[in-house]
């Protein structure tokens, strides 16, 4: 695809995400308040002051997003991001309508609840619009239908071999315009260069990548040089030691830069947010669910001697040890250095036990965990310190769940991942799964895997 037409599909695509985004606020804004005021007060509610104010927020939100360049296609190639910027900007802007229409005095004329549900509707209409978006650019790309960037690619043949075969940049809305091999041959590099960088400002790509180990800093150095000339972003294409790391970026501190591998997991908003919400939803299960809290307790007591409730040590975040409270589901309590999994039909487990570990109700007392600071609603499940010090010294990236805290529901779990760890493979997948959730966590994603530990089947498979 020639570049003129390239960067109009890009510029027409930014038009139309915004178009789409305008559209899904105000018809849900115009929804809502005409329904609302019909149902409650038998009339429209749609004024020209509320009209105003929906449009303001609409307008508002598009501009900020257009502002930050969240409209573009290469943003849309994946979902990950747009749940919580969406959440808190379109925050943000419902803010600033209140602002506005307390000062123009417009919200005398608005009822507080149809705003609430503009707000709560709006952006749950506004993320799955993206969502649905999304997935069509992702298709779409995948198929080769558009393309987001222009890759030039140079490097000797192996290396450009490998790329391609390794990350399909293809798959990736990336359309590879020209790949340049460069000879191995002494006195030929030169040459090959001055041929590469001609070919680059003819074809005029988007993106050159130097694909060539880090090791021959030579070779990297005369192909910088080579094409400093020609109007595109240069990339030194990655080693295979990032493909370990999701989130691996330049950092720079003061005069020094560095390739960051791994850093914190969510930035200083995004955890409070994650604890706001772990607490507002924590104290409204435990006040919800306090009668059947006491009549589990109280089962318990009856079925078989000894404690209703269960506590033993745990690794938390930054592998700091807390006590994890369970409903006691078993005759013993082990917490030492050798702990034996539960097993199906295991002879230790009760039968109240049984039952509440069938539907995870024996997990329901680290809600207290999550408001103590222990824990989170949502993070990879805590193992006994014995079984956790077994798996992080035979499986690599292991430590990288105590990035975050431990959670009372996790993303292997929804899946069905859950119960005794009697092979390499059901450990392995466990991981896969836990630091998938870390590398994408969103606000969104968790309240999605707690819709899935209450609903979903899988949630419930391997109880034991």
């Amino acid at each position: 695809m020639p570049q003129r037409n390239t960067a109009l599909v890009r510029a027409s695509f930014s038009a139309m995400a915004a178009s789409f985004d305008l559209l899904t606020i105000v018809g849900v804004a115009v929804a809502i308040e005409t329904t609302y005021y019909s149902i409650f007060y038998g009339w429209s509610g749609l004024s020209a002051t509320n009209l105003q104010m929906c449009l303001f927020a609409a307008a508002s939100f598009v501009v900020a997003n257009a502002m930050r360049n969240e409209y573009s296609f290469a943003n849309y190639l994946q979902l990950r991001g747009h749940g919580w910027r969406s959440f808190s900007l379109w925050s943000l802007v419902c803010l600033c309508a209140i602002a506005v229409g307390f000062l123009t005095k417009a919200t005398e004329e608005t009822s507080r609840a149809a705003f609430v549900l503009v707000y709560a509707v709006g952006f749950f209409a506004i993320y799955a619009q993206r969502a649905t978006l999304a997935h069509f650019v992702r298709s779409s790309a995948a198929a080769g239908g558009v393309s987001a960037r222009r890759l030039f690619l140079v490097g000797f043949e192996k290396d450009v071999e490998a790329f391609t075969y390794r990350y399909k940049p293809w798959t990736c809305g990336m359309h590879v315009v020209a790949a340049v091999v460069l000879r191995e041959t002494e006195n030929t590099l030169d040459d090959d260069l001055a041929l590469a960088a001609a070919s680059a400002r003819m074809l005029r790509p988007d993106d050159v990548f130097i694909l060539a180990p880090w090791s021959r800093t030579d070779v990297i150095d005369a192909c910088v040089t080579a094409f400093l000339r020609v109007p595109a972003r240069i990339h030194l294409g990655p080693e295979r030691v990032l493909d370990r790391f999701v989130d691996a970026h330049i950092d720079k501190v003061g005069a020094i830069s560095s390739l960051s591998l791994s850093g914190h997991p969510l930035n200083l908003m995004e955890v409070a947010g994650k604890r706001i919400f772990d607490v507002a939803v924590s104290l409204l299960a435990l006040i919800l669910l306090s009668p059947l809290l006491l009549v589990c307790a109280l089962l318990i007591k009856l079925d078989s001697p000894g404690p209703a409730l269960f506590l033993q040590r745990r690794y938390g975040f930054n592998r700091e040890t807390f006590r994890i409270v369970k409903f006691r589901t078993m005759t013993t309590m082990d917490d030492g250095r050798h702990i034996k999994q539960a097993t199906a039909n295991d002879s230790r487990v009760t039968r109240v036990g049984r039952f509440m570990r069938r539907y995870n109700i024996d997990e329901l007392p680290q809600l207290f965990n999550v408001l103590r600071g222990d824990m989170s609603l949502v993070g990879p499940r805590p193992h006994a310190l014995a079984h956790d010090q077994l798996f992080e010294r035979r499986i690599a990236l292991y430590a990288r769940r105590h990035n975050v805290k431990p959670g009372i529901t996790g993303w292997a779990q929804v899946n069905g991942l859950r119960g005794e760890i009697d092979s390499p493979e059901k450990i392995r997948m466990r991981i896969e799964h836990d630091l998938y959730y870390i590398d994408n966590w969103s606000l969104i994603f968790d309240v999605w895997i707690i819709f899935l530990t209450i609903f979903s089947r899988k949630a419930y498979r391997n109880a034991i």
